[in-house]
């Protein structure tokens, strides 16, 4: 038996997100049927980050258990042959058998990214969310100053969140445009349910002028869902990646 990890993009629209459920195809669900069909054992992969519908993702990242004697490194190509187009193995490796990527020291970094100008771009239509009114970027920048740091994000959690905790540490918010792009980028420990997209809406009513930016530490502070903005869609968010703070790739090597 061995754990194999896998570095895994996908395009999230026309996915109910990464976790497997009732309601509709999921991320998860079409590895696992690709894995058992090439490998002829019941495989259940475990995600380190579990995106919701619609979000995309450049390097989410994923391990299963596994007696096939191909080699890991090479899984990612025989699977590739098996996804869909809008799901890609972007490497695949032997890590410890121990090792779990939800219960991990790690960074996640996610990217929003929002169209800003009067008409849409049917070209970017799939990975941005189009706001039509002008946003006040420099007002956006210093409310996310007031997100950086540790904090009780419980105001930027929607309800159904199955954290034991809604404490999180943001180790950096940063906004730039690019021509009518819009790209919030923000790095963290962990992220709660939703966390990112209310965050985003709530920094969209600023650069509007709903609220100043300093109303955001009071929005922290009430630890409370109705008093942060609202949140945005998925269609704009991809998960970039995942650091881990101790290294998890394996020093024994396959044997062919």
């Amino acid at each position: 038996m061995k754990r194999v990890c896998l570095i895994v993009s996908y395009d999230g629209t026309n996915y109910c997100g990464w976790q497997t459920q009732i309601n509709g195809i999921t991320v998860e669900e079409v590895i696992n049927t690709k894995l058992k069909e090439l490998l002829g054992e019941e495989i259940s992969v475990i995600g380190a980050s579990r995106t919701d519908s619609g979000v995309h993702a450049k390097a989410n990242l994923a391990v299963f258990d596994t007696e096939t004697r191909i080699p890991a490194e090479k899984i990612s190509f025989v699977l590739n042959q098996r996804l869909p187009n809008d799901i890609r193995i972007q490497k695949s490796f032997k890590v410890k058998d121990d090792f779990h990527p939800r219960h991990c020291d790690s960074v996640k970094t996610y990217e929003y990214n929002i169209l800003n100008r009067r008409f849409p771009d049917p070209l970017v239509r799939l990975y941005s969310y189009f706001y039509y009114m002008p946003l006040d970027i420099d007002k956006m920048r210093e409310a996310a100053g007031y997100i950086v740091g540790e904090h009780d994000f419980a105001s930027f959690c929607s309800s159904g969140s199955q954290a034991t905790t809604t404490v999180r540490e943001v180790y950096s918010l940063n906004i730039e445009k690019d021509n009518d792009m819009i790209s919030i980028r923000i790095k963290g420990n962990g992220f709660l349910y939703n966390m990112v997209r209310i965050i985003v809406g709530t920094l969209i009513k600023v650069g509007l002028g709903v609220y100043p930016p300093s109303h955001v530490k009071e929005i922290i502070e009430a630890r409370d869902r109705d008093a942060a903005g609202p949140k945005a869609p998925a269609v704009g968010l991809t998960m970039i990646g995942i650091e881990f703070k101790d290294e998890i790739t394996d020093a024994n090597t396959d044997e062919n």
